[in-house]
């Protein structure tokens, strides 16, 4: 889907074209401005018959040229007034130089311009037979118009004038029946004319022919004269296929009348020059459809790149208003967009029709030339400033005719001359009529007396009416002396009226000027303070913004010191109550280890006190028989919280540790590196979790964890220690363990002379009378030992020094 200003369908009549899309432009020539018309599409889309039209339906042109000699029909200047130089400029020439220019053509052979008195070509006849009668609105009256035409061509490249007078040479034939250059050696083509740039920094085709036409008529003759010289060519597409870009240039002169309203004002200056350019432009489409070859492909292959080319250069102007940037735009690439550079630049109103033919064969074409012809939309071209004043009083023109019809009827009412030799028909002859035949002069006798006396006669009457007819004459002078006075006096006071209310006007339009003085001075005022409170403002809100950024930065940090706080606070409260259970847990451990100390000291207080009593009670000539240390080591006293001793103990089985709290669940881990010792000794926590490696799936069901680590001691036995810990759930979801003692297990060999003693024995031999417990004092060298702080209650280490 494509969007455009105007879409027109297929049975659109040609006026309605020419409404919408030509007439505004006919308007903006007459009023000095230029314009640009294109018809663009791909070959046999329509184009050729827009701009033409057909016999009985004028197109685009005809219509254009129609419209501009109804507007300043009445306001066309003679022939030759206005001269075109060759750069581009025009010359104003007086009465006379025109009448001589006039005159020099009308006594050549064949002349040059086409005259309007002329038999119409039928040929033509019914294109330019317009009925409308339409004309522009506000045509400047005080103005002389001159309208000149020119035809070009565009072809391979190459500008070409249509209407150049080449001489006709019947023996080399210029064209062939395709309308086309023969191509021999002896043919010489038509030379090519080339651009310029004028001092206004516009460009024109140099020595191009101008033509100054006055009638819709004589202009489309000298149209249809170039178009017969068009290079067409029957291609595949279309059987008589324009070659080449045509572009039919309509130039308006004008200059104002001067003071008098009569003849037109000699100076450069003031003369407008405006164009308007209607350009049919040949086909685009791809040359493998066109079936050319040879000069045909090469004509194809040109007209394709100069579309390009005005493609490119409305795609930069596009890119160049749409972000911004200087790109340069290629117009001298092709003659067509070099042509009509100022129009891009803003030298003018430019329209584009686009013709679209609805064959499937040219579906791909013409969406290559709707995506284009939309896209130029987009471009804006600046509108040229309106041309100056030239400072004269309007209404001239129309004044000086109201006078001229003035003074002949004031002529006609006093019996003055009317018309140039009829009127002066009529006094001679009312003289003649007024004045007495003379009688016969002749003297015929001597005597005669009667001649003179009748000639005297009539001499003297004639003397008496040429004195009344003086007088007569006085008089007449006379009133019309008195009347010019009149008249005079009446201007007098009609200029004095006039100087007057002119006065009036200018002292009303000076004080509307001070009213808007003031009001402009009240104006910049009002905005001058709009501007400092929109200032204020501007500050107040980058106050108001700041503030608010601040007011949320602090409540973003107090928010983040309460969080703070918090974790803090939680964080405190954690630590102090894990510093309360840890002393709590290390008073019972002292506590308990106080007690036991306590415990022991009094067990070995009431052991030594008994066997001191046993040594006391017992009668002297006995010993006693010493126990040795190993049946003291294999059947070892039960102890208790109040311990006493059992002499007939049953043997005691081997122990296992266990955990101090015994009821909280534990983590052993125990790697597999470890080897078992099978001594006593040997650690055993009940309902454990035993695992090889730790893992926070294990300490996650756990509060307590004791660690298996063996290592090898400096005498060469396997030394266990058992690090024990308790199990924490840290902040962020996982578990921690904070060690708080290590047990050592070490296996050693006793030391010390070997004691013997065996209870089985119920006889033991003289020689061992040495090892018995003979005395007190061996008996109390025995001592138990326990290390202090520890869980697992007495010692079972003995150590005997001998005495």
């Amino acid at each position: 889907q494509y969007s455009f200003k105007e879409v027109f369908g297929t049975l659109v009549v040609q006026k309605e074209l020419f409404d919408v899309v030509a007439k505004p432009l006919v308007e903006d020539l007459i009023r000095g401005k230029n314009g640009l018309l294109f018809t663009y599409g791909v070959t046999g889309s329509g184009k050729t018959h827009t701009m033409t039209g057909s016999p009985g339906d004028g197109g685009l042109l005809p219509r254009c040229l129609d419209m501009i000699f109804n507007s300043i029909g009445p306001f066309q200047a003679k022939r030759f007034v206005f001269k075109l130089d060759d750069k581009n400029g025009v010359d104003v020439q007086c009465e006379v130089d025109a009448l001589l220019e006039r005159q020099k053509r009308d006594a050549m052979p064949v002349p040059k311009t086409p005259s309007g008195k002329r038999q119409i070509d039928p040929e033509f006849a019914d294109m330019i037979n317009v009925q409308d009668h339409c004309k522009v609105e506000e045509v400047d009256e005080d103005n002389v118009y001159s309208v000149f035409v020119s035809y070009i061509e565009i072809y391979n490249n190459y500008i070409y004038d249509l209407l150049e007078e080449a001489p006709f040479d019947p023996i080399k034939p210029k064209w062939n029946n395709c309308n086309t250059p023969v191509r021999n050696g002896d043919f010489i083509p038509p030379q090519s004319k080339i651009l310029r740039e004028d001092q206004n920094h516009n460009m024109y085709v140099t020595g191009c022919t101008e033509v100054e036409v006055k009638s819709t008529e004589e202009a489309f003759e000298v149209f249809w004269r170039g178009q017969k010289k068009r290079r067409i060519a029957n291609t595949q597409l279309n059987r008589e296929s324009s070659r080449s870009h045509s572009v039919f240039i309509i130039k308006l002169a004008q200059a104002p009348l001067d003071a008098d309203g009569d003849n037109v004002l000699q100076e450069k200056e003031q003369i407008t020059l405006s164009q308007l350019s209607l350009v049919d432009l040949a086909g685009s489409e791809r040359t493998n459809r066109t079936k050319a070859e040879g000069n045909r492909l090469r004509e194809a292959g040109n007209i394709n790149q100069s579309l390009m080319t005005l493609r490119t250069c409305i795609e930069v102007l596009r890119e160049n208003q749409m972000y911004g940037t200087n790109k340069m735009v290629p117009y001298r690439d092709s003659k067509l967009t070099h042509l009509f550079k100022n129009y891009f630049d803003g030298e003018g109103k430019v329209r584009m029709i686009v013709c679209v033919n609805p064959k499937a064969e040219d579906y791909e074409e013409s969406l290559q030339v709707m995506r284009f012809a939309e896209m130029t939309q987009e471009v804006e071209v600046a509108r040229p400033v309106d041309r100056p004043l030239c400072g004269l009083t309007p209404g001239r023109r129309f004044r000086n005719q109201a006078f001229r019809e003035e003074l002949s009827r004031k002529l006609e009412m006093r019996g003055g001359p009317i018309n140039g030799e009829t009127e002066e028909q009529s006094v001679s002859e009312m003289f003649l009529q007024n004045f007495p035949p003379l009688p016969s002069c002749e003297l015929l006798d001597v005597n005669d007396d009667q001649t003179l006396p009748k000639l005297i006669e009539v001499l003297e009457k004639r003397h008496k009416l040429r004195q009344m007819l003086s007088e007569e004459f006085a008089k007449n002078v006379l009133a019309f002396k008195t009347m010019l006075q009149e008249f005079d006096s009446s201007v007098v006071s009609k200029e004095n009226y006039i100087q007057g209310k002119l006065s009036e006007k200018e002292k009303t339009i000076a004080g509307q000027k001070m009213e808007l003085e003031r009001l402009e001075k009240k104006i910049k005022t009002l905005e001058y303070k709009i501007e400092i409170l929109e200032k204020t403002a501007t500050i107040y809100e980058e106050d108001k913004r700041n503030l608010q950024q601040e007011l949320e930065s602090k409540s973003q940090k107090l928010q983040r010191q309460a969080s703070d706080k918090r974790r803090l606070e939680a964080r405190l409260q954690g630590m102090v109550t894990e510093t309360t259970m840890k002393w709590e847990k290390e008073c019972e451990r002292r506590v308990a280890a106080k007690q036991l100390e306590m415990q022991n000291k009094l067990w070995v207080k009431d052991e030594k006190l008994k066997q001191l009593k046993a040594i006391v009670t017992e009668p002297k000539n006995e010993k006693p028989e010493r126990p040795s240390r190993e049946r003291d080591r294999e059947k070892p006293v039960q102890r208790s919280v109040s311990p006493s001793p059992v002499p007939n103990a049953p043997p005691v089985r081997l122990r296992h540790r266990r955990s101090r709290s015994a009821g909280e669940r534990w983590v052993d881990h125990k790697p597999p590196s470890n080897l078992p010792t099978e001594t006593v000794m040997q650690p055993h926590v009940p309902h454990a979790i035993t695992v090889a490696a730790a893992s926070e799936k294990a300490l996650a069901k756990c509060d307590k964890y004791m660690l298996t680590h063996q290592e090898l001691a400096s005498d060469g036995e396997i030394e266990t220690k058992l690090i024990k810990g308790d199990v924490f759930k840290t902040r962020g979801g996982g578990q921690a363990v904070q060690f708080t003692e290590i047990e050592t297990l070490k296996q050693e060999s006793p030391t010390g002379r070997k004691r013997r003693s065996s209870p089985s024995d119920p006889d033991p031999p003289e020689d061992a009378a040495d090892s018995e417990w003979t005395d007190v004092e061996t008996r109390c060298s025995v001592a138990v030992e326990m290390r202090a702080g520890s869980a697992l209650g007495p010692g079972y280490q003995h150590h005997a020094q001998p005495k």
